[in-house]
């Protein structure tokens, strides 16, 4: 979720001092010190209590920090003195980040109304109606908002995001899509001529660099932490490029276990690239791709010879200057998959995901049909862009073949009324009674979110775009997961996953097998009470959670990337000579 720079502030700000306050704020913030900004946001309001950009400014800080009924109330207070869009559309992020989807997209609307211009309040816009399952709706802004902007990178991949949850696309057409943000944002970078890198073949450290605003409590950091945690430092030093407005306690974590940190917040594309450059990064590692606060831009600058991305997205980035992407021959059948990538596909054998997840916390219990009678089938992938037109077909078709089954849905989403409203009227559309479904927020913690798992029997993963944390931890909690296999990476990864652990019989080919496979769970309460005590050692003790040979694996194919860069920059040298 995109948000108006800090900087932008429109009203008066009243006396010198007053403004030099904010000017300070304005500097710790965007370099993500907030308990400094703080400071100065509070002592201009400790003269003028109703100050609007002050208020605006401490209500964008409270919102990035998690602190959203206070953001609420302070950028209320702005508008009440100043009903400028910015502050519109900031409200509407903060909404938004509440699952209030209804009221982010009224206020997005509210500044948009005000100026009709605004291209951040469209994306925003865009955004909000992407997460209610508005797909049409959301592409439609994104594309008003680069047409209003058409220097606006951040929309434009909001956009392509959006598009892998459209099932009416095909792989060409997403391929095209990411080509043409390379063309507008990309290929236009400056570029090093040469990198000074040692061409070393043999036992030299490769030094590694991973760039991720992800550092932090964030499904990305589930599959990054046993990488890092287990990289040989004989081979590998590891430098961490932390774009994280609020470090936690997981930031920490992850700090510890690299060699090198450092918070890039604030930093520009050029002065990122230079210092990637300074620190003589050999490989560099994209973990974000097209999602928020990505760094593609940086990597469009090539500050490393070798540039690689995996993990944090489910497509290609479109990036000439980004050299491979890391995949499985599950996810990208050789021979298939190759056509769609701008990078070079490098398969992991046995699996590109390692899980790191929820290791701690609640113990499975019973599946709950045993008391009841009654199953439950359940989803926690975010439900209104994942949950495709498609899957509810098949949901629905699954409930009418199981009369007194039931469906339980969690996603942030769901905190608001109106959302919930929406989703269940389409589900009522399909004939699915709105007394048999169950639709629950997000949980306060981790020990009531994994709670909610004891109320489900079996997991029904959506498509086209596959569950990944929540197929990690489903079955961390017992709960069998059963998948539809797709004709793109993001629809193929829950079929890696399964295969990684050896549940290929839950893996479906078409929308009636997956039917069938979920009606033979269902008709099988042992089973389901065997899987509920098996399924967690079955997870630990495959490759999907055996970080050592996942790190040596990653290693491995680190150093051939190494070793191509030698010999070709080799060639090109004594070419030129």
């Amino acid at each position: 979720m995109s948000s108006n720079p800090p900087g932008e502030t429109t009203a008066a700000v009243g006396p010198k001092d007053a403004a030099e306050l904010l000017a300070a704020g304005l500097k710790h913030h965007q370099a993500a010190r907030l308990a400094q900004a703080e400071v100065c946001y509070r002592r201009v309001l400790a003269t003028e209590p109703e100050h609007p950009d002050a208020l605006n400014l401490l209500g964008l800080l409270a919102q990035q920090v998690g602190r959203y009924d206070q953001a609420v109330e302070l950028i209320g207070r702005a508008l009440k003195r100043n009903g400028h869009p910015v502050y519109f559309s900031n409200l509407g992020v903060v909404l938004n980040d509440q699952g209030k989807l209804e009221e982010a997209i009224a206020a997005y609307r509210q500044a948009i109304s005000i100026k009709p211009d605004f291209a951040e309040a469209y994306s925003n816009l865009g955004n909000s109606l992407n997460d209610q399952g508005k797909v049409d709706e959301a592409i439609a802004a994104y594309r008003q908002a680069i047409s209003i902007r058409p220097d606006f990178p951040e929309a434009h991949s909001n956009l392509l995001f959006c598009l892998n949850d459209d099932d009416k696309l095909t792989n060409n057409d997403l391929f095209a899509a990411h080509r043409e943000w390379d063309e507008r944002y990309g290929r236009q970078a400056p570029r090093p001529t040469a990198h000074a890198n040692e061409r070393e073949v043999g036992g030299r450290r490769l030094r590694i660099g991973y760039v991720s605003p992800d550092f932090r409590s964030h499904s990305v950091a589930y599959f990054v932490e046993p990488l890092l945690k287990n990289h040989d430092r004989q081979t590998v030093e590891v430098f961490c490029y932390a774009d994280v407005m609020q470090p936690d306690t997981v930031t920490a974590h992850l700090q510890g276990l690299s060699d090198h940190w450092l918070v890039t917040t604030g930093l520009s594309e050029d002065q990122l690239a230079e210092r990637i450059r300074t620190d003589g990064i050999d490989i560099l590692v994209d973990l974000a791709g097209h999602t928020a606060k990505n760094r593609l831009r940086v990597f469009a600058r090539k500050p490393a010879p070798v540039q690689v991305t995996w993990l944090g997205y489910s497509n290609t980035t479109g990036l000439e200057a980004i050299d491979y992407r890391l995949v499985d021959a599950v996810t990208d059948p050789v021979g298939e998959a190759d056509a769609w990538a701008s990078e070079t596909l490098v398969r992991l054998e046995g699996g590109f995901l390692c899980y790191g997840g929820l290791k701690d916390g609640l113990e499975p219990v019973a599946p709950p049909c045993l008391k009841t009678g009654t199953v439950t089938f359940g989803s926690f992938k975010q439900p209104g862009p994942k949950v495709s037109p498609a899957t509810l077909d098949a949901w629905a078709k699954l409930l009418t073949r199981l009369p007194q089954a039931r469906l339980l849905l969690k996603g942030r989403s769901f905190a608001g009324a109106a959302t919930r409203t929406l989703f269940l009227a389409r589900l009522i559309e399909r004939s699915v009674t709105a007394d048999r479904v169950e639709l629950v927020a997000e949980q306060p913690d981790v020990t009531a979110h994994q709670a909610v798992y004891h109320r489900v029997d079996i997991a029904l993963d959506p498509f086209p775009n596959n569950g990944t944390t929540t197929t990690c931890e489903a079955l961390w909690m017992g709960v069998p997961v059963v998948i539809l296999r797709g004709d793109r990476h993001a629809a193929r990864v829950g079929a890696s996953l399964l295969s990684q652990i050896g549940l290929t019989d839950l893996i479906a080919n078409s929308v009636e097998e997956y039917v069938e496979i979920a009606l033979a769970l269902a008709g099988n309460p042992g089973r389901l009470d065997d899987m509920r005590r098996s399924l967690r050692p079955l997870l630990e003790a495959s490759p999907l959670c055996d970080g050592g040979a996942f790190a040596r694996k990653i290693e491995a194919a680190f150093r051939k990337m190494w070793q191509r860069w030698c010999e070709a920059a080799r060639i090109s040298s004594f070419g030129s000579s």
